[in-house]
């Protein structure tokens, strides 16, 4: 039997499309990618497993994906799950463990629907597509934090093993 596994996304600037794209290359069988904030219609019964992954921007999640997970909480729970958050913080590595993650918690209690599987991965710091405001406003907040100001150059934070490990944790489920 082939394994049907629809994965879900969120994303901004799209660095959660291209760790799901990392994703996808590592799961066996056939893959449905579909973006939450295309507000996409479902049939959860054609699907052997569901993985969802969101950015944060700014500190908050689009409305699109806690109305959709709260909206499918039963599909969702029906099915082996896991979920991953894309955010800045997380290249710090003890904001990149679920349990410790501010946003992972806020999604937490945010959410009626609470994955089987959590993964958080830190995203990019992509000055090269931010107007004059996005850049100064990432900039302040990435002194505040400790993290580059340099905005002569796109950044890359996401630790691609720990996005591997996540690939094989949840094709385990």
């Amino acid at each position: 039997m082939t394994i049907k596994t629809l994965i879900l996304y969120s994303s901004v600037d799209g660095q959660t499309l291209k760790i799901i794209n990392r994703i996808i290359e590592l799961v066996e069988g056939e893959v449905t990618l579909v973006n939450i904030d295309d507000k996409p219609i479902i049939d959860f019964s054609l699907y052997n497993k569901v993985l969802i992954g969101a950015s944060v921007r700014y500190g908050n999640f689009r409305k699109n994906l806690l109305n959709f997970v709260n909206q499918h909480k039963t599909e969702l729970d029906s099915l082996p799950n896991a979920f991953f958050v894309v955010c800045l913080t997380a290249r710090k590595p003890e904001k990149a463990i679920p349990a410790n993650n501010a946003y992972m918690n806020k999604f937490d209690q945010l959410s009626q629907w609470q994955p089987r599987l959590k993964g958080v991965f830190a995203g990019a710091l992509l000055y090269s597509r931010y107007n004059w405001w996005q850049t100064l406003l990432i900039q302040m907040i990435m002194k505040m934090t400790g993290g580059s100001t340099d905005s002569s150059r796109d950044i890359e934070l996401t630790d691609w093993s720990k996005v591997d490990i996540f690939s094989q944790d949840f094709s385990a489920l």
